[in-house]
């Protein structure tokens, strides 16, 4: 693949009379369930299980997925549709059995994989982040945000799906996975100043 820059891909929020992405038609813009006349509109169980079919797998080889992507095809798989898909499919791992919407706009992934220091002690997940951040391929990252995902399942950590996206799409080039990297890094090491801290400056 060339090394010359590349266009910046699109916004992960589909256009005007386009289908919206999984996630959005299910929470509001804080973040908690939409409820309308049969309660809330938390995603069926066998919904998040056809999503998880497609971890591991390349966009449309999973017929189950087929009904929940929203980005538009000309009939060829593009980068984008393959981050969608995995998208999908890491949400569907991470909604798995919690009461509470596991995607929130603007909590960045850095920022929900720094939660898991208080919770699985800061060496193991260091390892883990590393290893993802130094996958050289969209599967290979995909593959390793998996078990970090289930990591923040079980805290009950949600993200930013629609981040999460484009930095998958962005992944496929080198320029990007450095900013995505970056990104990352700077989120996840991020440690504000205790009071006693500033009183000793």
């Amino acid at each position: 693949m060339s090394t010359t820059s590349q266009p910046e891909p699109p916004s992960s929020v589909p256009t005007a009379g386009s289908k919206a992405r999984y996630w959005h038609g299910r929470v509001n813009e804080h973040g908690k369930w939409i409820t309308d006349h049969c309660g809330l509109r938390q995603p069926p169980g066998e919904e998040l299980a056809a999503l998880r079919a497609g971890l591991g797998r390349g966009a449309f080889t999973e017929p189950r997925l087929w009904p929940h992507y929203s980005t538009p095809t000309d009939g060829r798989v593009t980068d984008e549709l393959e981050a969608e898909h995995a998208a999908l499919s890491l949400y569907g791992l991470h909604q798995q059995g919690q009461n509470d919407a596991m995607h929130r706009r603007g909590t960045s992934t850095g920022r929900a994989l720094r939660a898991l220091h208080e919770r699985f002690g800061e060496d193991a997940v260091d390892r883990r982040v590393a290893a993802a951040v130094s996958a050289t391929t969209v599967a290979a990252l995909v593959h390793r945000l998996k078990g970090l995902v289930t990591q923040l399942r079980v805290v009950h950590q949600p993200l930013d799906y629609d981040q999460l996206l484009l930095d998958i799409q962005h992944w496929h080039y080198p320029e990007g996975r450095s900013r995505v990297r970056r990104q990352w890094g700077l989120a996840y090491h991020l440690r504000r100043p205790r009071p006693d801290d500033e009183q000793r400056s």
